[in-house]
């Protein structure tokens, strides 16, 4: 897939701005806070519908505008198609493809993919298991879009098994609690059981598929000095991956932390509650990686996301390197160039272009980007 057009209206610090582009590599060059990151950004939410630098659409849209746009020309192998999101401040959203507006903002996942990688992805090593669950959950969406739906409907149930947990503990500290009904809490349990099971293996065989392959960019990354170990460590340890062995796991699992629930009014067993473990030669990455290692992890990480998407969705998806290849020295820049090549659509932001091999600029369209202004570089 290859994105042609970007056109951004309202949207961070974009009054109206169009963008082409016309090579297999875009170099977004300026100083900061000049509004690199949020073209970026721009595409990520096209993508996946999401920023990670930013929870409330009030914080997309320009102040004092009804709403901001972001519209799109993708050419995929089945042609071309045009992509369009319209933000409100007040968190009301409009998504459509080919000029049609669609019901369910799940149709539009999928269309577009892309990996994104900045300076804030290190916190997948150094971060708590959040980051790590977070991070696996969006490559989830890319390869199969209906998980989103499927991590939605298990945040739902557990949002109100918590407060009916609430209830019941604030009610016990005020010495008036009836008791619990035990039939209105089954049937939380066994909703929340039938969704976190499929959260669960779907977790489970992304990272199956995942591992092998970041554990080969990571050895020709280390130069086979290192062995890196990704291993799924569910909160629900189950005999199988068989649903009905999971369910029984996790249900013997909730009545065992009943008591203490009530106390506490949280649900403390669930896929809410699994670790992705990061191992560099059988030791944690997050407790003794140096900051090389972190990023030499990482960046194995976003290749394989890259060769996993292309793999499973069968077209390359885009690359958004956001501030990170002056982070990295010249053997990870070549690494990830190879890597790249020209089959995967690439935009990059950067400072200055100092830190680029001529072999990048040669093969790049560069841009300059400054107060909300696109244009082509000197």
């Amino acid at each position: 897939m290859y994105l042609k057009t970007l056109h951004l209206r309202q949207f961070r610090n974009y009054r109206d701005q169009q963008v082409h582009f016309s090579a297999p590599k875009t170099i977004l060059v300026g100083e900061n806070a000049q509004g690199k990151s949020n073209l970026l950004e721009a595409v990520e939410l096209l993508s996946s519908l999401r920023s990670h630098r930013a929870t409330r659409d009030r914080d997309l849209v320009q102040d004092d505008e009804a709403l901001g746009t972001i519209n799109a020309v993708l050419e995929r192998d089945t042609g071309a198609i045009d992509l369009a999101i319209i933000l409100r401040p007040t968190g009301r959203r409009t998504v459509s493809l080919n000029h049609e507006a669609l019901r369910r903002q799940l149709d539009f996942l999928g269309v577009l993919n892309a990996v994104q990688f900045s300076s804030l992805d290190l916190d997948l090593v150094r971060g708590g298991p959040d980051q790590r669950r977070n991070w696996l959950d969006a490559l989830l969406v890319q390869l199969e879009p209906v998980y989103a739906y499927i991590a939605q409907q298990y945040a739902k149930i557990l949002r109100q098994r918590n407060a009916l947990l609430k209830q019941q503990r604030l009610a016990l500290s005020q010495g008036s609690a009836p008791p619990m009904d035990p039939m209105q809490l089954a049937l939380w349990d066994a909703q929340l059981v039938q969704a976190g099971t499929r959260v669960m293996r779907r977790r489970s065989r992304a990272l199956d598929r995942l591992a092998p392959i970041a554990q080969a960019w990571h050895q020709a990354i280390s130069g086979s000095k290192e062995h890196l170990e990704i291993r799924y460590a569910p909160h629900i340890l189950a005999d199988s991956d068989d649903p009905e062995q999971i369910q029984e796991a996790f249900l013997a699992k909730l009545q065992d932390r009943a008591t203490a629930e009530q106390f506490q009014g949280t649900t403390l067993a669930g896929p809410h509650r699994d670790e992705i473990e990061l191992l560099i030669n059988q030791t944690p990455a997050r407790q003794y990686g140096s900051q090389g290692q972190q990023r030499t992890l990482v960046l194995a990480l976003k290749l394989a996301e890259l060769n996993l998407i292309d793999e499973v969705v069968g077209e390359p998806p885009l690359l958004l390197l956001d501030d990170v290849l002056a982070e990295l020295d010249l053997n990870r820049q070549n690494q990830l160039l190879e890597a790249i090549h020209d089959r995967f659509q690439t935009l990059i932001t950067t400072t200055h272009l100092g830190a680029f091999d001529a072999q990048w600029l040669d093969s790049s369209q560069i841009l300059s980007v400054q107060a909300g202004q696109v244009l082509a570089a000197a």
